[in-house]
């Protein structure tokens, strides 16, 4: 019998960049989801099948179960999940020493270059199957946050910090009355996590006020009760990475005509965008050609 797992995405509200060093941020989890699909089979193989949102097959390999050695034609994303599988086989060695090997499929439903965390609901899958801590396995491959991780784990909006690189998060209300004003437009871009955070940690100066004035307005927007104060703590927001960043706004950059407000999501210059402003927001995005623009109720996991 088969075993199934899965794992929703996630959409990071406040706080990109600055979470890293301790400001509290919102993540929410999406209705987009990758799951994973795994079976038994005699051979003292691993085989593995990724299928996108369209069903296509865009990822497949073969690993020698002793030691994970790769039996097919390497690709980043190939070693990556070799990368993974080997750290989970660290954490958890029973689960490869064994005469039983494993059919693995791995199945999303969105596009994996939206930035709705198509690496973490896959660590979080994997680890679900292997019985590990997935912060665990994040934390081998990764300098990332682990917001992500923990949006998984908790399928509900979150306030999330990270306290002497510990992360701390528990579940908040936050489904804004004026949720009909707000939208999440991709940007036609992915960027490379990764990269994004080596980036800041190495030229990006701040100090503790700026932590504070980040987890300051976090706390704001979750009791945020009008639009209007909304924009306003978004702005604020912006102009508060602008300045670090040393990059303009998104606003700025493309959407000057805009009649609302529009904040970054996650890396800046790519995946989602916040916009909040008229109902029929959607028609503006979709003249100047981002053809992705999702309303906030039909973005989110319903509870």
């Amino acid at each position: 019998m088969s075993l199934i797992f899965k794992s929703h995405g996630k959409l990071l509200i406040t706080g990109e960049y600055f979470i890293l060093k301790g400001a509290k941020a919102i993540s929410v989890p999406t209705k987009y989801y990758q799951s994973l699909k795994v079976d038994e089979i005699d051979e003292t193989i691993l085989k593995w099948k990724s299928f996108d949102n369209n069903k296509n097959l865009w990822l497949q390999a073969e690993f020698l179960l002793s030691d994970l050695t790769l039996l097919t034609k390497p690709s980043n994303e190939v070693l990556f999940l070799q990368k993974l599988l080997l750290n989970i086989k660290k954490f958890n060695n029973n689960l490869f020493n064994s005469n039983i090997g494993y059919d693995i499929e791995s199945f999303m439903n969105f596009n994996k270059e939206w930035g709705l965390g198509s690496s973490s609901t896959l660590i979080c899958n994997l680890s679900k199957w292997a019985k590990i801590d997935p912060f665990d396995v994040l934390w081998s491959v990764s300098n990332g946050s682990g917001y992500d991780i923990a949006s998984s784990i908790m399928n509900k909006p979150i306030l999330y910090q990270l306290n002497d690189k510990k992360p701390e998060y528990s579940e908040i209300e936050f489904y804004p009355s004026f949720h009909e004003n707000l939208f999440f437009i991709y940007r036609n871009n992915k960027q490379k996590t990764n990269i994004e955070i080596d980036y800041f940690n190495k030229y990006v100066l701040f100090d503790n006020n700026i932590i504070d004035e980040i987890s300051s307005i976090t706390k704001k927007i979750i009791d945020c009760k009008n639009l209007l104060d909304f924009q306003k703590l978004i702005v604020n927001h912006e102009k508060i990475l602008s300045k670090s960043l040393d990059k303009k706004t998104i606003k700025e950059k493309l959407f000057i005509d805009y009649p609302g407000e529009i904040k970054s999501l996650g890396a800046w210059g790519g995946d989602f965008i916040l916009a909040a402003g008229p109902h029929d927001s959607k028609k503006y995005f979709k003249k100047k050609g981002f053809k992705t623009v999702i309303r906030f109720m039909d973005m989110l996991k319903k509870s």
